[in-house]
């Protein structure tokens, strides 16, 4: 029987209503954003439960001025988050880059819907893959997550407010339409359970030599402090040296890029979240993110009802793309299918992964629906 504290953290909510709760949860206290379908209720849910936490939401004019705010607010040291779709997150990406060059911590939700252009505003897609990953100019890392479920939106929430914490840089929670407006059960876990990270801080004090880029024993990272604590350091979209001031010089760009880069790929093992299902004996295995994951797991099920051996990879971390999890797969693996809600992306991630070990094929629709567990199952017999 459930205890009554237990009762009181089982909630029947919608996706969006989990990513709210969970910024709270995992320590943001300020949100700017402009309204988009379908990532809105996010911000108005925010709008309301915020100012409860002694946080601050702002709706501001457009999307690149709600970036540059998030921006703002996280230099002066706090936990920060924007919402948001389609033709929203095509507007932020400058400012996702300068957040990458200036190592501001921030997370970045962007509901996937419809497109190219405005698209079509309620229907679901992923087909914005690709431009997590390389949207902004520049040769950057990034970190991109990406929930299955209400549940997982709200674990995925915190964990990438952890991520650009620890790491000093923006991270971006790839939903999508139909995870963003599910209803599901999710039992919320106890404040005290939740392991929340912090940026790291300047060792000393205010009046002592403060370098905001040099980067020390935590993975790279360097120390981050405060606008308005006294702290005095200079923000420049330009390529810096360790004082934050501009710099051409080649070996110090060299090394500025790779060790953003390092911090990234120092950690891949931590940061890369997925689950694997039934591979032991497979022959087949489904690869599948975000919503699409439901359609292959059932097609995977109805496929083992018909003696086929068919195990499955869900991914919950895009980006940095996880090429250890393929490269490890059996050989009894003969065939690897990717289901994705867009005309192909990650399908070319995982036939790099592959090295020509196993054939990989795509069951992709770019229709503004799901895919459903009948087409994946076709595809599953045609490679079995």
């Amino acid at each position: 029987m459930l205890s009554i504290e237990t009762k009181d953290r089982i909630k029947f909510i919608q996706g969006n209503e989990a990513c709210a709760e969970a910024a709270i949860a995992g320590g943001v206290r300020f949100f700017a954003g402009y309204p988009i379908t379908p990532s809105s209720e996010i911000a108005e849910i925010l709008s309301k439960r915020l100012p409860q936490e002694g946080g601050k939401f702002i709706q501001m004019e457009d999307e690149i001025a709600s970036m540059g705010a998030i921006l703002g607010a996280s230099l002066a040291g706090l936990k920060t988050m924007t919402a948001t779709s389609g033709p929203g997150f095509s507007l932020k990406q400058e400012l996702i880059g300068y957040a990458c060059l200036c190592e501001i911590p921030c997370v970045v939700v962007n509901v996937q819907r419809g497109g190219p252009s405005t698209g079509l505003p309620t229907s679901p897609s992923q087909s914005d893959v690709m431009q997590s990953r390389w949207g902004t100019h520049g040769d950057h890392p990034a970190v991109v997550l990406c929930p299955s479920s209400v549940a997982e939106m709200y674990e995925l929430t915190v964990q990438a407010i952890n991520f650009s914490e620890s790491l000093r840089t923006p991270v971006i929670l790839l939903s999508d339409e139909v995870v963003a407006h599910l209803y599901e059960k999710v039992e919320f876990p106890e404040a005290a359970d939740l392991k929340l990270s912090d940026r790291p801080r300047p060792k000393g004090g205010p009046g002592e030599k403060y370098l905001p880029f040099a980067a020390d024993s935590i993975n790279g990272v360097p120390r981050i402090a405060n606008f308005g604590e006294g702290f005095h350091f200079n923000v420049t979209g330009l390529i810096h040296d360790l004082d934050g001031f501009p710099t051409t010089d080649p070996g110090k760009t060299e090394n500025l890029i790779r060790r953003l880069h390092e911090k990234v790929n120092s950690r891949i093992r931590e940061i890369c979240l997925f689950e694997t299902e039934n591979l032991e004996d497979a022959t087949v295995v489904l690869c599948s993110y975000g919503a699409t994951v439901r359609s292959a797991r059932h097609a995977a099920r109805e496929a083992g009802k018909r003696g086929l051996k068919v195990g499955s990879i869900k991914l919950k971390t895009l980006w940095p793309f996880p090429d250890f999890v393929f490269e490890r797969l059996g050989k009894k693996v003969k065939t690897v299918i990717v289901c994705e809600m867009n005309m192909g992306q990650l399908i070319r991630e995982v036939e790099r992964a592959s090295r020509g070990r196993f054939k990989v094929a795509g069951v992709n629709i770019s229709r503004g629906t799901m895919i459903t567990p009948q087409e994946i199952l076709d595809k599953i017999e045609r490679a079995g």
